[in-house]
């Protein structure tokens, strides 16, 4: 038996989890589009990166609120997550193998931030932020750079 068969959970609980979380995705999605709400509204927002371009480079490294990640700072990443940071179908694979990594305690390094005016903006770290809200964590270790 493996370790997370020890606490009752399997591979099926993270399938679980995923499909929860991107059938919210898509229910959201079609409540804007009934809504007749614009569509810019759902996606991940996409900030500037001011500063250091080497994630980690002096970084503080501290806990802070999921609710204060507001966006990104890679165009490309932002696309595979919406505002709240539910998944796109395609990153199926990574975002399980973070949720399995989470459940076996295997120690993820901190997720990379830029802080921003309304909060921060995640540089390194998109899978994590999905997976720790989709399990309702409330904060997340992370290196302010």
């Amino acid at each position: 038996m493996g370790h997370g068969e020890a606490f009752g959970w399997s591979a099926a609980d993270g399938e679980r989890a995923f499909d929860r979380a991107l059938w919210a995705r898509r229910r959201a999605s079609l409540l804007l589009r009934l809504r007749r709400g614009c569509v810019a509204r759902a996606r991940l927002a996409i900030h500037e990166a001011c500063g250091s371009a080497r994630a980690g480079a002096s970084a503080a490294v501290r806990e802070i609120p999921l609710d204060a990640i507001t966006g990104s700072v890679e165009p490309n990443r932002a696309t595979l997550f919406d505002h709240e940071f539910r998944p796109s179908k395609s990153v199926r694979r990574r975002w399980l193998s973070v949720w399995h990594a989470e459940q076996r305690g295997a120690g993820l390094p901190p997720i990379s931030v830029v802080a921003v005016a309304d909060g921060f903006a995640v540089r390194d770290g998109h899978h994590r932020v999905s997976v720790a809200r989709s399990r309702g964590a409330l904060s997340i270790v992370a290196a302010i750079g």
